[in-house]
C-alpha cells in the first residue's frame, strides 16, 4: 500500500532536512517540470527518487485554485505537446487494472492522491509509493507525464476519476 504524508508533516520534515525515514533518499531520480496547458497558469516541479522498492514523490505545484483539491496522476505518454495536455494519454496502467483510490486495490499505478492547494494556491506534496519506480522496467515513470487536473479525483468513475480538464503537464525525465 502507498503511504501518504500529510502536507504539514511533509513541510515540517523538509524544513528539518529529512524525509521521515532513517535512510537517505539518494537513489535514481527523475523530475517533471510542470508547464501550464493553454489558458492556465499552473506550474511546478515533481521529483521521483528511488530507494530500494519505494519511490519518494515530492514537489510543489503553484497557480492552483486556493483551498481546492485537484486530481494528480502519472499518465502513460511522455508527451505534453497538445495545448490541452491530452497528448499524455490516459493514466499510467501497466497492470491493466481499474481506476481507483491510490491507497486501495484495485487502482492504476498512475493513480495518485489528490493534492490540496493552500490559501496561496500552492500544493506541497511528499509521500512514498511502492508501485512506481525510477528504475527501468514496466513500472518506471521515466518517459511518462505528470498531469494536474482542475477537479479532485473521485476515485470511482471509470476510467479516470472525473477530475476534469488538465491544468498542467510535465514529462518525467531522469535527472
Amino acid at each position: 500500500m502507498k503511504s501518504l504524508s500529510l502536507a504539514v508533516v511533509g513541510v515540517a520534515l523538509a524544513l528539518a532536512g529529512c524525509t521521515g525515514t532513517d535512510m537517505p533518499w539518494d537513489g535514481p531520480r527523475a523530475v517533471a517540470a510542470l508547464r501550464p496547458t493553454q489558458g492556465n497558469t499552473v506550474t511546478g516541479e515533481i521529483t521521483f527518487t528511488q530507494k530500494g522498492s519505494k519511490t519518494l514523490v515530492t514537489g510543489e505545484v503553484r497557480g492552483l485554485a486556493p483551498g481546492r483539491e485537484h486530481g494528480f496522476h502519472v499518465h502513460e505518454k511522455g508527451d505534453c505537446s497538445a495545448a490541452d495536455g491530452m497528448s499524455a494519454g490516459g493514466h499510467f496502467n501497466p497492470m491493466t487494472t481499474q481506476h481507483g483510490n491510490y491507497a486501495m486495490s484495485p487502482h492504476h499505478s498512475g493513480d495518485m492522491p489528490n493534492i490540496k492547494a493552500d490559501a496561496n494556491g500552492v500544493a506541497r506534496i511528499s509521500w512514498e509509493d511502492d508501485e512506481l519506480t525510477v528504475k527501468d522496467g514496466p513500472a518506471s515513470v521515466v518517459g511518462r507525464a505528470v498531469i494536474v487536473h482542475r477537479d479532485p479525483d473521485d476515485y470511482k468513475s471509470q476510467p479516470a476519476g472525473n477530475s476534469g480538464p488538465r491544468l498542467a503537464c510535465g514529462v518525467i525525465a531522469k535527472s
